[in-house]
Parts: C-alpha cells; structure tokens; sequence
C-alpha cells in the first residue's frame, strides 16, 4: 500500500497528510480551498494537490476522508463522482471523520457490494495528536481490513484499536465525547469556582494535576482557559455536532444523558452568541460571562 488518496486537509487532516509523507506514503490530497495554510504546509511537504476530487479517488491504493459533518462524508462517498462510485475495485476507503455510526454501517455495506473495503476509524487527540502523530484510532469494520491498514494508522496514531464490526468505531468515539462534555465542564466550573474565590488559579492546576482530578482536558486545556486562549484546536461547532450524534445514538437505546445535553445546551448558547468557530475550551465564557 504506497498510494493514498486524501479528501479534507484541515486543522486534522493536514498534520495527518503530513505524518504519512514523512512515513514514505505517495499522498494526493483534495480540499475545497487550497489557500488554507494546512493545504499550503502539506503540498510543501510533498502532497500532490488535485482540482477534481475524482482524482485522489481513481487509482489509489487507499482513500482517506477527513471532513466536518455527516453530509460531507455522505456526499464524499454517495455523489456524484463520489468514492463508491470512483474508487477502483479492492481499494481501501477509509473514513476518520466523527460520524454517524448508522451512515457508516451504510457506507461498509455498499462498499462491499463493490468490490471496496471500507473502514470507520475515528480519532481523538486533536490537533496536537495530529502534529505529533499520536492519535488514538478508533476503527469498525472486518478485522482483515483493519490489519492490512495498520501501516496507515501507525503513520499517524499511536494507540489504534480495532473495536468491531462496521459502525463500532464511531461507536467508540461517541463514548469518548460524551466523556470529554462532562470532563471539560468540570474543568470550567471548578475554574469559575475557583475565581469567585479568589484562588490563583495557576496553583490551583499545579495542585491537582497530580492527583485524582488531573485529566487531559485539564492539562491541554486548563491552562488556555486560565490564559483566555480560544483558539480551536476543535471547534465548538464540530462538538455540537459530535454531542448531537451522541444524544441520537443514546435515544434509540432508551438512554438519558443528563449531563451530555445540558453540556449541550451549553454550547448551542455559546454558539448563538457566535463562538462556534472557537475551541471548545471557550465554555469557560458559559460561566465567566453568563451575568454580563
């Protein structure tokens, strides 16, 4: 497998093309906007850039979809010169977006009616797990397919998991953002709390790193918190949308998750107030700005 197709080059998928150049993979990338900086950094790195997206689909060992939403990557892999249509029998596609689990069901069945194999494999780490080449890989599909794409993981993850069937990855990845809702909002109400009493709050993170509170939102994100940085290493609006998903999934079970969709609610109110594109550290501003 040497060939790879790229479809969505962001603030993730641009440090992942960058991760498997730097492992010897030939990657052709497409995206709606080549003058994004992530685009720019990956051609400079060796990236072939294409105007049609067809042309990182046809002929490729693999294809990698790294978008924004569940339309996306139905339109990625339904449309017209979309994946399953374009793609050349026996390539493997891959879809890394967080997504519907139920779409991605959709997706492997198709695909397999076609001669592909397809994977869901999800990420977590963010863009520093991006950079760096960290991330956490959540995958569905058959076990067979999954090792035969472990050369691409392991180019760009450090933990990666076959959790299952067609679907199971996106599964994974729901759990792990209903995880992150209430962990982050812990992290914000204890800062909120902490201000109104006057803490200095940068003690209070040396002090609770260590012990039984210490968490990775509260590493990475604590201290952009503290330092009124919002910029988005994941935006609050592509959290909303994960959040969402999430509540739909545990719906359909008969399950009430309190704290997720109060989470939620949260975070549609930041992002009517027009915060959507900053990072999801910026539900601190729920707390901090609510009587202003």
């Amino acid at each position: 497998m040497k060939k790879i197709g790229f479809i969505g080059v962001g603030i993730m998928g641009g440090p992942m093309v960058c991760n498997l150049l730097k492992a010897g993979f030939d990657v052709h990338i497409y995206a709606r906007h080549k003058e994004k900086q992530q685009v720019q950094d990956a051609v400079a790195q060796g990236a072939v850039f294409h105007e049609e997206k067809k042309d990182v689909i046809h002929g490729m060992d693999a294809v990698l979809t790294m978008v924004g939403y569940p339309s996306d990557v139905r339109e990625i892999y339904f449309g017209g010169d979309g994946i399953l249509e374009t793609a050349d029998p026996g390539t493997y596609v891959i879809d890394m977006t967080t997504s519907s689990p139920d779409l991605a069901v959709e997706i492997y069945e198709e695909a397999k009616k076609r001669g592909l194999h397809a994977l869901d494999a999800s990420v977590t780490g963010g863009d520093a797990g991006a950079k760096a080449g960290t991330l956490s890989i959540l995958a569905g599909g058959e076990q067979g397919d999954f090792e035969s794409c472990l050369p691409l993981f392991q180019a760009m993850g450090k933990t990666i998991v076959h959790e299952g069937p067609a679907g199971m990855g996106q599964h994974t990845k729901m759990a792990n953002q209903i995880m992150i809702a209430g962990t982050l909002s812990g992290v914000c109400e204890a800062v909120a709390y902490a201000k109104a009493k006057g803490l200095d709050c940068e003690k209070l993170l040396e002090s609770v790193l260590g012990g039984a509170a210490a968490s990775r939102q509260l590493e990475l994100l604590g201290p952009k918190i503290l330092a009124g940085d919002y910029e988005p290493g994941f935006f609050i609006k592509h959290f909303i949308k994960d959040m969402k998903l999430a509540l739909e999934g545990a719906n359909k079970e008969g399950l009430q998750l309190d704290v997720l969709q109060e989470v939620l609610n949260h975070y549609l109110l930041l992002s009517a107030q027009g915060y959507g594109e900053e990072g999801t550290q910026a539900l601190i501003r729920y707390y901090m700005e609510q009587d202003s």
